[in-house]
């Protein structure tokens, strides 16, 4: 009988891989995106030190109320406009995007769309 990995496996093997392609550096820090059923978190991670930079989520409460929903396309492009000032505010303004493992389409796309949008080079 075939077993079949879940998704959780999958995605987490997936990321594994893209995370041996680059990692973030002082000058280029990586823009981490993690997406669960209810909410989105985003944080700019400096691999070199291993210390987060910035980080932003739908869980916090500045986010959270200007938000109908907190697991939408719209709730992520909030959140993509809310981690792309505070990024800047910190005097980062390129970054390395790191997708998770995730598809880049629907809430991911929005994200990264949005962050570029409001100043954020990648």
């Amino acid at each position: 009988m075939v077993s079949k990995q879940s998704r959780q496996e999958v995605r987490v093997k997936k990321h594994m891989k893209i995370r041996n392609r680059f990692s973030g550096t002082a000058e280029r820090p990586r823009l981490a995106v993690f997406r669960s059923n209810n909410h989105m978190y985003a944080q700019i991670i400096d691999d070199t030190v291993g210390n987060t930079l910035v980080a932003a989520s739908t869980l916090e409460k500045e986010v959270k109320e200007q938000l109908e929903k907190t697991n939408n396309v719209d709730a992520a492009a909030y959140l993509g406009t809310v981690i792309a000032k505070r990024a800047i505010e910190k005097g980062i303004d390129t970054v390395v995007f790191d997708r998770g493992g995730f598809i880049y389409q629907g809430k991911i796309e929005a994200l990264a769309d949005a962050a570029r949008e409001a100043g954020l080079k990648f």
